[in-house]
């Protein structure tokens, strides 16, 4: 069991560390969080209502439906009439350079001064009536405005838009008005359209205030439900009457969430409800997994994850993007697991999809279609390896939700006609994202600090720089790390540890013995010991060195931390047991300095490297059996681990004696099939 060891000190960094964490995080989340008021019913026309009785608790009008609004105002506005300002010194001015021009030039282009006159009483004319802009006339067709209220000084009179002039209208009236007497021709001599300019301008303060009037007094409501009375009840099928009702109710209620005090309430619950569910996982890592609550990269990862899917489904809520359903909720718990393990991926997703819940309409199906798309994430990837099992989880999350979605449907519609096809199409969607969880791995495990599966397999392929020059340099080394990574992930797996993690720890565990590879047996040729000729204590030091040397290179050659692990907790803190004996022997009655026989450590501490030690020990021994049968191999398994434990190597190391049990019969299994007699073929008869 993983215990706190005595004499080490509580620390007031860890814990406010753990403060600020839990306070942030509930501050981010309530932040984004939509705070509008909440009517949280499905319902549709003509379906059943599936919720229990709904029963007014305030006041509220019926508020009529958009078709009947957009009708009703649009015959309002029919009576509507924009208002324009006649500009009078606009007339005087176009005469006055009629005049002036005429006096100039115009005589000469005119045969008689009654032309001038007449284009002057045609100008006249044509000002009182009043000329609008093009645009105008343009945007009053559109509105079908029929009408507009001139304003001439303080008096505003109705004019119908057909009487007014349009710039060109004037000039062909101008043109036209008399062609008896004035001849068209001739008319056109004079430059007729430098003085028709639009002489009424629109008031647009005046316009507005009437548009206002006239809505001021429409209606937006026929009717009210009062307090207490029963809308609907479980069943009841969704009228159009009872539609415009439920639809009220939410109107009005999102109305009264917008006072200060109401949105205070709001946020004060929203603080406790995130509150709540963190400080409930917060001790769930406390009491169940300390390793994770202990070690801030596994705690920043957890809470960063629940954060960042909460501050996105808060947003896509709020400014009413796509739909939620096509965020990859099921990824969160892919990564936790392949991190961590499945209990906290499981809890971790849950907690998020709660806090999430409570931005939608629609909670319960929610929940419903997470948690369970989430358990088959879990379920699906134990171990992530390859890159196709990431691709055969998409396709079952998908494939969970839309089976759950067509279950509910069917519970809820009980008409397959009214299937809602879209909700499909976004499921399809949330898959395809799903396998962008592959980059996301690799961005987190470089970021964090963790190791995943996918890496470890890469690590463990022979073919890497590091285990081929292993292979080339110390063959017997590395055929001894092979057996031992076979033994060690065989008895991971039966007791429910990290298989892949404790193969490619034990493929490592001895690469530093590459620096002095004829120092060790299994490496020596034609019977050669170099160690004859040196003290004990030199030996020792040469054996213990391989720890520390490969400790440098697995600095120099990148390899993560939880590979190091193997490295250095693979002898633990034992002694050069050869060499520490053999020098007692030569020296009775003296004491050695157990120091230079003593292995640098530490002892195991994870249940993996913990499996290594003993692997790496049965496997070495079992090479010097003088005969391997059933009694040999049963006593010298029992005989190494039993060793082992009364040294104390596993004391701080979370294994039980059931793990070590199993332990032991996986080996003594392995080990009878690798060294099993072989039958003697005959010879052939001449």
């Amino acid at each position: 069991m993983d215990i706190l060891k005595p004499g080490r000190a509580f620390s007031y960094k860890d814990l406010l560390y753990k403060a600020l964490i839990f306070i942030g995080t509930v501050a981010v989340i309530t932040y984004f969080l939509p705070r509008d008021s909440k009517f949280n019913y499905q319902f549709d026309i003509d379906k059943p209502w599936k919720y229990g009785q709904l029963m007014a608790t305030f006041d509220f009008p019926i508020y009529k439906d958009d078709a009947t609004v957009k009708r009703e105002q649009d015959s309002i506005m029919a009576t509507f009439h924009p208002y324009y300002v006649l500009n009078k010194d606009t007339e005087q001015n176009a005469v006055k350079r009629l005049q002036a021009d005429y006096q100039s030039h115009l005589r000469e282009l005119l045969p008689a001064v009654d032309y001038v006159r007449h284009i002057e009483h045609c100008l006249t004319e044509i000002y009182q009536v009043g000329i609008l802009p093009t645009e105008d006339i343009d945007r009053l067709a559109v509105d079908s405005i029929d009408a507009v209220m001139l304003v001439d000084d303080k008096l505003a009179y109705p004019r119908s838009v057909r009487q007014l002039f349009s710039v060109k209208a004037a000039y062909n009236q101008v043109l036209m008005a008399d062609t008896a007497r004035y001849i068209p021709a001739i008319l056109r001599r004079c430059p007729i359209n430098e003085y028709i300019v639009p002489n009424l301008t629109y008031d647009a303060t005046r316009s507005e205030t009437a548009r206002k009037e006239l809505l001021d007094n429409y209606s937006w409501a026929n009717g009210i439900v009062q307090s207490g009375q029963k809308i609907i009840d479980r069943g009841e099928i969704v009228t159009p009457t009872v539609y415009r009702i439920l639809q009220s109710l939410q109107k009005e209620s999102a109305k009264r969430s917008e006072t200060i005090g109401q949105r205070h309430l709001i946020l004060t619950g929203q603080i406790l409800f995130v509150g709540i569910f963190m400080l409930c996982f917060m001790l769930y890592l406390e009491l169940f997994r300390k390793d994770y609550y202990e070690h801030k990269s596994s705690l920043t990862l957890l809470f960063l994850l629940i954060v960042l899917y909460c501050v996105i489904t808060s947003i896509m809520v709020s400014e009413h993007i796509l739909n939620v359903y096509v965020i990859p909720y099921a990824m969160l718990p892919i990564i936790i697991r392949v991190f961590l393990d499945s209990r906290t991926a499981f809890l971790t997703h849950a907690v998020t999809i709660f806090i999430c819940s409570i931005c939608l309409s629609y909670p319960h199906e929610f929940i419903l279609l997470q948690i369970s798309a989430g358990l088959v994430a879990i379920y699906s990837l134990r171990e992530l390896s390859q890159r196709s099992q990431l691709i055969h989880t998409s396709l079952y999350v998908v494939l969970t939700y839309v089976v759950m979605y067509f279950s509910i449907e069917l519970i809820t519609e009980n008409d397959l006609s009214k299937i809602n096809w879209s909700m499909y199409l976004y499921f399809v969607v949330n898959g395809i994202l799903l396998l962008f969880t592959y980059p996301l791995l690799f961005l987190l495990e470089k970021a964090f600090g963790f190791t995943s599966n996918v890496t470890l397999v890469e690590l463990s392929n022979i073919n890497t720089p590091l285990l081929r020059r292993m292979s080339e340099t110390v063959p017997g080394t590395f055929q001894h790390s092979m057996q031992v990574a076979n033994l060690a992930a065989e008895a991971a797996n039966r007791i429910g540890a990290k298989s892949q993690l404790v193969r490619t720890g034990a493929l490592y565990h001895d690469i530093g013995k590459m620096e002095n590879p004829v120092f060790f047996t299994e490496n020596q040729l034609g019977g050669v010991n170099p160690h004859k000729n040196l003290p004990y204590e030199q030996s020792a030091q040469i054996i213990i060195s391989h720890v520390t040397d490969g400790l440098k290179l697995a600095e120099k050659n990148n390899l993560p931390k939880v590979i190091k692990d193997f490295i250095s907790t693979h002898h633990g803190r034992g002694k050069v047991k050869y060499f520490y004996i053999s020098w007692k022997n030569e020296h009775p009655g003296e004491e050695p300095n157990d120091e230079l026989f003593t292995y640098p450590g530490p002892n195991p501490f994870t249940r993996e490297t913990a499996i290594l030690m003993m692997a790496d020990g049965v496997e070495a021994a079992s090479r010097s059996l003088q005969e391997y049968t059933e009694e040999s191999i049963n006593n010298l398994v029992d005989k190494m681990i039993d060793g082992q434990m009364k040294e104390g190597f596993f004391l701080n190391c979370p294994i039980t004696f059931k793990d070590i049990a199993t332990v032991k019969s996986v080996f003594k299994e392995k080990l009878k099939t690798i060294y099993h007699t072989r039958i003697s073929y005959p010879e052939l008869k001449k």
